[in-house]
């Protein structure tokens, strides 16, 4: 069954840093959510980003009590690249199906986080997943975190990971004809941003981008992230703090000088962008945003499959049992199969 790694429900034993969602909260809320989702409402923690350094020792404490990820079928390789500048490495962990003939696709994993949290072993049993069912190398990337490391070193650390599969390609059993970027939340929103930057720089061929419910927009100003404020998951309070953490260095969230490689919505020539997967929730404050970026990409003649997932939240593919989020899963797989597999 897809998403079998994360059956269980992320669990939060309700600390002081925690809130607690469940069906009569979400009722009360006037969310019109899916019943499967509304059910598994109280048994996700919700991460504080007023307390970035508690947000990420709750995530470590959820990642404790995750069962263990069943890697029969990959190779798992944790890698330290060098940066460009000589100024140290960046972690890359490599998951490479064993029985598939090289080379192969890539899919360049941007975890997600809103900036500030998120790590490679929240993604484990995704990337193992994908691996074995796409037939892929999945290459997850242990980017810098904000507010430690503001924009742009989480993009510049993503574009290095890129060049170094490409230059590396042999080694690892890489098509660099066949490497995707694909992202979720901030990682979506990095995803869209290294695509726009390759693209410039005329770096490493990116032929497929998945963004799945990314983060692009620093302005704040569609109606969903005007609206929804009290959201599970994600909501209009967590996205000024993620935004104002990642572009400390780079200049007030909203203003007009804010670059697109920090907020890809701002970008105004989408010509030559590769084919693209958008999936956006109907309740989740970057769902407009998402569908605005379709448009413009669209706009500019790149095919363009939208996917808007009825009654969701953001994120809630981690409630796994629901129907909904098999849905959700199982397309990702037939999505990525299709664009790296033909």
């Amino acid at each position: 069954m897809v998403g079998q790694q994360h059956e269980r429900p992320l669990l939060s034993e309700g600390n002081g840093m925690n809130r607690r969602f469940d069906g009569h909260l979400a009722a009360a809320m006037n969310y019109g959510l899916d019943a499967e989702l509304a059910a598994g409402l109280s048994y996700i923690a919700d991460l504080d980003f007023n307390d970035i350094t508690a947000a990420r020792v709750l995530e470590a404490e959820i990642m404790a009590m995750a069962p263990p990820v069943d890697t029969t079928g990959v190779d798992v390789r944790d890698l330290r690249i060098p940066l460009d500048n000589g100024a140290g490495t960046i972690g890359l962990r490599l998951t490479t199906p064993t029985a598939v003939e090289r080379p192969m696709p890539v899919i360049l994993n941007l975890h997600g986080g809103g900036f500030c949290c998120g790590n490679v072993d929240a993604e484990h049993g995704r990337d193992v997943e994908l691996a074995k069912e796409v037939g892929a190398i999945v290459a997850t990337v242990a980017y810098r975190l904000a507010p430690e490391h503001p924009y742009p070193v989480a993009l510049g650390d993503c574009y290095t990971a890129l060049c170094w599969i490409a230059e590396n390609a042999d080694e690892i059993g890489a098509d660099t004809d066949r490497v995707a970027v694909h992202g979720r939340s901030a990682g979506g929103g990095l995803a869209a941003a290294l695509t726009l930057l390759t693209r410039d720089r005329g770096g490493p061929r990116i032929c497929y981008q998945f963004l799945a419910v990314p983060e692009l927009d620093d302005r704040l100003d569609t109606p969903s992230m005007r609206r929804f404020t009290d959201t599970p998951r994600w909501n209009r309070p967590k996205a000024i703090l993620s935004w104002k953490y990642y572009l400390a260095d780079c200049g007030t969230p909203g203003s007009a000088d804010i670059p697109a490689y920090a907020a890809p919505a701002r970008e105004t020539n989408f010509a030559g962008l590769p084919p693209t997967y958008i999936s956006v929730m109907q309740f989740d404050p970057l769902r407009d945003e998402g569908v605005e970026y379709a448009q413009k990409l669209l706009a500019a003649d790149v095919v363009v499959e939208l996917h808007l997932y009825p009654a969701t939240f953001h994120a809630s593919h981690i409630i796994t049992a629901a129907e909904v989020s098999q849905r959700e899963l199982a397309e990702e797989v037939a999505v990525l199969s299709r664009a790296l597999n033909g």
